[in-house]
């Protein structure tokens, strides 16, 4: 009995020490998409199997991942995805996924078709791949490139699938000392965890090693027709708008200029020059409208009778 409880608690001490670094599970990293295209099913496996022989990084060594964006115009979609295709196939890449859609109709009736293509490059031929797709198109609208240091991660996991592989090997000499049949079931048990634990680690260890060694180029093909301006009989419309935009910006560019010069400008001036001369001309018309005072009258004298001829009753 005691002997069962050693070997029960062994296990599980191992188990434990095995899974100790997933206490804090690393975020799987998105897979690479699945509808990579069957032609090319060998070629990437071949690619993989390579990505998964590369040395693991060292102190001097970065494994980062570099992916790229590209938004082309071109004359014609369709030729231009079978002309990336072959650039992928001629700089030792595959194709992961193509897209070919119609968006609308010329003025003749011509489907306007629209197409993206997503591709893996090694990843020191990753300008050139970008140089050479942008030598295919009319004019480039948008680029983009990100990189993305996995470094610490793959150090990590390396770490965690030393663990894993030496709790393996300890649970695989207990098994094959085991005698009873629920000791050899209970470490059978524990090691098909460890082995699934070390499957899921060389997993993500492999998909950072081809990520780096493979980048993602995903480019939009747009037809030179769409990238056309409208124009309607020799009209169009969005010159008017445009001239329409810039008259209301140059008239409110104005009344911002007025509003601003009255303000800093004309505002103090008229404080300066405008108070005094209002507070003397304001003086000026007191003194103008204020009334005179009059001398007092002489008494008027008393009419005299005798002179007049008049009597008095």
């Amino acid at each position: 009995m005691l002997k069962k409880l050693w070997l029960l608690g062994l296990v599980a001490a191992l188990t434990l020490a095995a899974c100790a670094p997933a206490a804090t599970p690393l975020p799987l990293p998105a897979q690479p998409p699945a509808a990579t295209m069957a032609p090319v099913e060998a070629q990437r496996g071949a690619l993989s199997d390579a990505a998964s022989d590369a040395a693991p990084p060292t102190s001097g060594d970065r494994l980062v991942i570099r992916n790229a964006n590209l938004s082309l115009v071109v004359k014609d979609p369709a030729e231009s995805l079978n002309a990336i295709a072959a650039l992928a196939e001629g700089l030792g890449g595959f194709v992961v996924s193509s897209n070919i859609y119609q968006t609308s109709v010329d003025a003749q009736g011509n489907k306007i078709m629209q197409a993206n293509i997503s591709l893996r490059v090694p990843a020191d031929k990753l300008q050139a791949a970008l140089a050479q797709l942008k030598g295919m198109a009319v004019s480039v609208n948008s680029e983009s490139t990100s990189g993305e240091d996995v470094t610490a991660q793959y150090t990590d996991l390396e770490s965690h699938l030393r663990n894993l592989e030496a709790a393996e090997a300890q649970l695989q000499k207990i098994m094959d000392g085991a005698t009873k049949t629920e000791d050899v079931l209970a470490v059978y048990n524990q090691l098909v965890y460890i082995r699934d634990q070390i499957e899921q680690v060389k997993g993500q260890m492999q998909y950072y090693r081809e990520s780096a060694a493979l980048s993602l180029i995903t480019v939009d093909l747009i037809p030179d027709a769409l990238s056309r301006p409208l124009e309607i009989g020799g009209w169009r419309p969005e010159g008017v708008a445009k001239d329409a935009l810039e008259s209301l910006l140059r008239s409110l560019q104005v009344i911002a200029n007025v509003v601003i010069w009255s303000v800093i400008y004309l505002l103090p001036l008229g404080l300066v020059c405008g108070l005094p001369v209002f507070l003397g001309a304001r003086f000026v018309a007191r003194k103008l409208l204020r009334p005179r005072s009059t001398p007092p009258s002489a008494p008027t004298p008393e009419p005299n009778l005798a002179e007049s001829g008049g009597e008095t009753n």
